[in-house]
């Protein structure tokens, strides 16, 4: 596999970032005045992510594996931008959508179309654009009748189908997938699956974050292992899953 760091245009650079959480211990003012009284600690620091660097060519797909705690969905929402670091820094070219969290950026009180336009227009989408693929959407998501119903009474499978279908129909360049393809039926995500890979003969650049390594294993070519917030492997997608179990 050749050195992405060597590859004249990178879609993603990612110069020893660092993340640190502050995790507050007490819920009310009463309770931090108490503690300030009785010199007790009410707040102490979580480094979520130390010194992480690699770079990422266009058309890569790069899957982030580690276990609960690790640090993967920090990273992708740094990535996404959602998130600053505390220290490095992260450069991406061209668009990125990103499917980090069931629902997110969907609005309760809209409905799925006022969503749908919502949505794309946030991802960078011109109202033009939208109208032109708006039925393709809405094919792919399966939501069918409920399209004009508000999304507060979607369930989460209705979520992520309607969030994951605008995401692939936008002119992305990078894809960001945080395991919500392990909400939904299995004949939808054999075809988010199916969708992934036509993006990835499109050379489009993806990051995917899964549990599923069968999946996994078919969507990328490039793993990433991260544990306790420090990257310990990058190399291939085979490699790395390798890595992660030895990890245990």
């Amino acid at each position: 596999m050749p050195r992405t760091s060597d590859l004249a245009n990178p879609r993603i650079i990612i110069d020893s970032v660092d993340k640190v959480f502050t995790l507050r211990h007490t819920h009310s003012f009463k309770e931090s005045f108490v503690a300030w009284v009785k010199r007790k600690t009410t707040s102490t620091s979580f480094q979520a992510l130390e010194g992480i660097s690699f770079t990422v060519a266009e058309g890569e797909s790069v899957a982030l594996l580690g276990y609960n705690g690790s640090g993967k969905s920090t990273l992708l929402k740094l990535i996404s931008g959602v998130l600053k670091p505390d220290g490095g820094r992260i450069l991406t070219r061209g668009r990125v959508a990103g499917l980090i969290e069931v629902g997110a950026g969907f609005h309760p009180d809209l409905s799925g179309r006022e969503n749908v336009y919502l949505n794309a227009a946030i991802l960078g989408m011109r109202r033009s654009e939208i109208d032109a693929r708006f039925d393709e959407i809405v094919a792919f998501s399966e939501i069918g009748e409920f399209i004009d119903t508000e999304v507060k009474h979607y369930s989460s499978g209705m979520f992520v189908r309607l969030a994951f279908s605008v995401a692939i129909h936008t002119e992305l360049d990078i894809l960001l997938v945080d395991e919500v393809l392990a909400v939904g039926d299995a004949p939808f995500r054999e075809k988010c699956v199916a969708k992934i890979k036509e993006l990835a003969s499109q050379n489009k650049t993806m990051f995917v974050v899964s549990h599923d390594l069968g999946m996994v294993s078919q969507l990328c070519t490039r793993g990433v292992v991260i544990r306790h917030g420090r990257m310990i492997f990058d190399g291939t997608v085979d490699d790395a899953i390798a890595a992660l179990q030895k990890d245990v």
